[in-house]
């Protein structure tokens, strides 16, 4: 399965500081449905692809055509593993949440939080560099060690 084509990175951007405003407001309030509801965006970048993600909608339909194109484009593949990251975390916080477990659901919720905030922020995306780690430290099944 593909990851899909490079997307223009200001697109995960924007969904990354939607997602610290959700998360921000779900840290706030202990609300699990909207955690629900961003694990679901989330979920559906990971596994469905970047381009049915509801905030990558948001930029392609309301932003991007007020924007000047750009060249600059990312591979999709560390961002749909960053989506997924952010997926099994807010999962286990609106689950945490909605069983009367407000601590686990405060921390997964934090950590998720401090990922989209570094993602918006400093355009440092920790689920892409962790992506990128794993693929240096996981041996290719392509690649043979020379004689």
């Amino acid at each position: 399965m593909s990851a899909g084509p490079p997307v223009d990175p200001r697109g995960p951007r924007l969904s990354a500081w939607i997602t610290t405003v959700v998360l921000a407001v779900v840290l706030a309030t202990q609300w699990w449905p909207l955690l629900a509801a961003q694990a679901v965006v989330f979920a559906v970048g990971a596994f469905a692809g970047l381009k049915y993600a509801p905030y990558s909608l948001v930029y392609k339909y309301l932003v991007a055509p007020r924007l000047q194109p750009t060249d600059e484009r990312e591979d999709a593949a560390p961002l749909r593993f960053a989506q997924g990251v952010g997926f099994a975390f807010a999962a286990v916080g609106a689950i945490a949440f909605a069983l009367g477990g407000s601590t686990v659901g405060l921390i997964a919720t934090a950590f998720a939080l401090a990922a989209a905030f570094l993602n918006a922020a400093f355009a440092f995306c920790l689920g892409c560099e962790t992506y990128l780690l794993l693929r240096r430290l996981t041996p290719s099944g392509g690649r043979q060690k020379p004689a």
